[in-house]
């Protein structure tokens, strides 16, 4: 069984440290004050800063990224971030616009990482809608994730992704 440490940095952001490896969730480091358009006379406005700075921050080896097209689950600063993991787990569409080191997966693709002395580390993308109904085209696309390796317990480890409850959530209860 290997070690899992879960620390929530702020908003969608959480350090997950599992038998070695280090994870980041939708990377928000921006100062609080910042508001981030949506579109449509549409906005978040951040009241509180990360409880870690970025600079404080363990070499992180893969973000997962829920979405990138939002401020306020990929910030400027987060955004500065993206080079230095050794991957970046995400939508097709932020795959497109980030290039690089990020891999699109669409819901139900897995992706694996892998390194001697650790465990092997099974990501798959998982259902995510950011809003009501026929919302796509304005809301642009979403994914969560779900992590698992050898000798886990309870269960995989979901991150929901910035995602309303719908049909498509239910599904990961019943398929992971």
């Amino acid at each position: 069984m290997s070690d899992v440490r879960i620390a929530h940095i702020g908003g969608p952001t959480t350090l997950i440290e599992i038998g070695g490896w280090r994870l980041l969730t939708d990377p928000t480091f921006d100062p609080p004050g910042r508001t981030y358009p949506f579109g449509w006379g549409t906005s978040s406005r951040k009241l509180t800063g990360p409880a870690l700075a970025a600079t404080d921050l363990p070499p992180i080896d893969a973000i997962l990224l829920s979405h990138d097209h939002h401020g306020d689950n990929l910030d400027t600063t987060g955004r500065s971030l993206l080079q230095a993991a050794h991957a970046v787990i995400t939508t097709p569409a932020a795959a497109r616009r980030l290039g690089g080191n990020a891999r699109g997966l669409i819901p139900w693709q897995a992706t694996r990482l892998h390194a001697p002395d650790r465990p092997t580390i099974d990501i798959t993308a998982t259902p995510a809608r950011h809003g009501p109904p026929l919302s796509r085209p304005l809301t642009g696309q979403v994914t969560g994730f779900a992590l698992k390796w050898e000798g886990q317990r309870h269960g995989v480890l979901w991150i929901s992704g910035d995602t309303v409850l719908y049909d498509g959530v239910r599904q990961v209860a019943q398929r992971m």
